[in-house]
């Protein structure tokens, strides 16, 4: 039997940040992973560059049944905490969008640096966990190799998404056990498949408006042979939504332009007026007559404008893809039942929660990494 101060399950962005601010605190730490390779989703996110923060992180790119919940902890955990690690790291980063921070030389440096934070960690790879047990004054763990003691115990194996890299829902159940809900889970940060477009639009990606409810989204859309992905199908996804309206040239009066065209250019197909704003095929796809402009009534330039500006996803047509391809999940335990300030359980004294495992799933941009260091940190702090 063997006895950690500290003992974090999951060896993930949140698990080692927790790791290593407890390592600091000169508390002994174990690491229990039930994979064979840790920080293996940080490997691949942001293709592979990994976009770790974004100085945009504020209460409204997080979302869940109570998105305040993280407040404290990104408030005290802050994009310059982070820019600074990596400094101190020698990691290079760069701005690939304004307030977006990539790693120059790919992901590895990050989890090089993870791994080099927590070195004197215990780290038990390909470990299973049978059980766990609430005693008088510790917790019991039994694994496969090793039954082990602590006085605090910290959840960090992430959310169910990306399940070819080994995740799983083994912390939701932790947490049922010691009497925490769990917010259903779903894909978020996914594509979504839909049989309004042509398969044949496959490939093309735009700027456009993607719109729910009183949420406006303005990032690029990618057509795919099952629907549409690509940055803002992903950030709709991740919020909570309705109907889905599509603007496909939200910079554009598009009835104005095209009764102008009538006017201006009257002999021309009106694919190919189309075809000075969207790609010809997108184009043909919104009207494919074999007809001059000047052919149409006002009335006809209308309706296309509309199926231009506002395509409308119905909710209940809507399939995410699946949680094997989603980045992130959207639910998981309920923050109700946990402390803001520390990220302990108000249920079980000595339970602590990091990263995805609760109910907060961050925008697109590094918004999710950035929880996964900051609740870390926090439960690292304080456990």
């Amino acid at each position: 039997m063997k006895y950690y101060d500290i003992i974090i399950i999951g060896a993930g962005a949140a698990g080692l940040s927790a790791a290593a601010t407890a390592l600091k605190r000169g508390k002994s730490v174990a690491i229990i992973e039930m994979y064979y390779q840790p920080a293996r989703k940080v490997m691949v996110s942001g293709g592979g560059r990994c976009n770790f923060t974004n100085d945009a992180v504020e209460v409204n790119k997080y979302f869940g049944k109570n998105p305040n919940f993280v407040r404290s902890a990104i408030t005290r955990v802050t994009p310059g905490n982070i820019l600074t690690w990596a400094t101190d790291h020698q990691i290079q980063f760069e701005e690939k969008n304004p307030g977006q921070y990539f790693c120059v030389q790919g992901a590895q440096n990050i989890v090089k640096a993870l791994l080099k934070d927590v070195a004197t960690a215990k780290m038990y790879l390909n470990t299973q966990i049978k059980q766990i047990l609430h005693l008088a004054d510790c917790f019991q763990i039994t694994s496969n190799i090793e039954i082990f003691t602590t006085k605090s115990i910290i959840i960090a194996t992430g959310g169910t998404s990306f399940s070819s890299l080994g995740t799983s829902d083994f912390g939701y159940k932790i947490a049922k056990q010691f009497g925490h809900k769990i917010i259903p889970i779903r894909p978020a940060l996914c594509a979504i498949s839909t049989k309004i477009f042509p398969a044949d639009l496959s490939g093309i990606s735009l700027p456009v408006e993607i719109r729910s409810g009183k949420t406006k989204i303005y990032d690029y859309l990618l057509f795919t042979h099952f629907g549409i992905s690509g940055p803002a199908t992903y950030r709709i996804t991740v919020r909570d939504f309705e109907d889905i309206h599509i603007n496909l040239l939200p910079n554009l009066n598009v009835y104005d332009f095209l009764r102008k065209a009538k006017k201006t250019s009257g002999r021309k197909k009106l694919a190919g007026i189309l075809s000075e704003k969207l790609p010809m095929k997108l184009a043909k796809w919104i009207s494919d007559e074999d007809k001059n402009i000047a052919d149409y009534k006002d009335s006809d330039l209308y309706d296309i404008s509309i199926k231009i500006t506002d395509i409308t996803l119905n909710k209940n047509a809507i399939k995410l893809h699946n949680l094997q391809s989603a980045e992130v999940v959207r639910g998981g335990i309920d923050t109700n039942d946990i402390s803001s300030k520390t990220m302990e359980s108000k249920l079980c004294p000595g339970l602590f929660f990091a990263g995805e495992v609760m109910d907060i799933a961050g925008d697109l941009g590094g918004f999710n990494l950035h929880w996964a260091w900051a609740s870390g940190h926090i439960a690292g702090e304080n456990a």
